[in-house]
């Protein structure tokens, strides 16, 4: 008797089918609540930060674990994502993963240009001069995270 071949070998076993990032205090309570009940409902097994997170607060590399063990990232951009040095730091984290294993990225841009953040201009101009103040003696991660926006602001949304 012939059994069917396996293709689970070949494919490795991730841990969640979607990586939600999103800047808390613009989309928590609403549109980013919405999408992720909606994901959950469909049997779409999706990691998010934890809502009870003061500002302020380390966020602990859960994120970033959950990042690699995401078949994809959804990313909700809103007009004040880049002033979250987080945010970009899961950006930055995404798009490493995007380029060297083919993590799928999907962009959603809410109330936000596209334009906008592939030019760095209005909102993100004024938050990227914030974190130039704030990392002087960085400015590879900055770079990092601007190129990063850049990249995946260029995928249609």
């Amino acid at each position: 008797m012939s059994s069917l071949p396996s293709t689970s070998s070949s494919i490795s076993r991730k841990k969640y089918d979607v990586f939600l990032s999103f800047r808390g205090e613009d989309t928590r309570n609403n549109f980013t609540d919405h999408l992720y009940d909606a994901l959950c409902r469909r049997g779409i097994v999706t990691f998010r930060d934890d809502p009870k997170l003061e500002a302020g607060e380390e966020i602990a590399p859960e994120p970033f674990t959950a990042i690699q063990k995401s078949w994809c990232s959804v990313i909700v951009f809103s007009r004040t994502y880049a002033f979250s040095s987080w945010c970009l730091e899961e950006l930055a984290e995404i798009v490493k993963q995007h380029n060297n294993d083919g993590h799928k990225v999907f962009p959603i841009f809410y109330d936000v240009d596209p334009s906008d953040l592939r030019k760095q201009k209005e909102k993100v101009e004024e938050a990227f001069a914030r974190h130039e103040e704030r990392y002087k003696e960085d400015s590879e991660k900055i770079q990092r995270w601007r190129n990063a926006l850049i990249q995946v602001a260029g995928i249609k949304g």
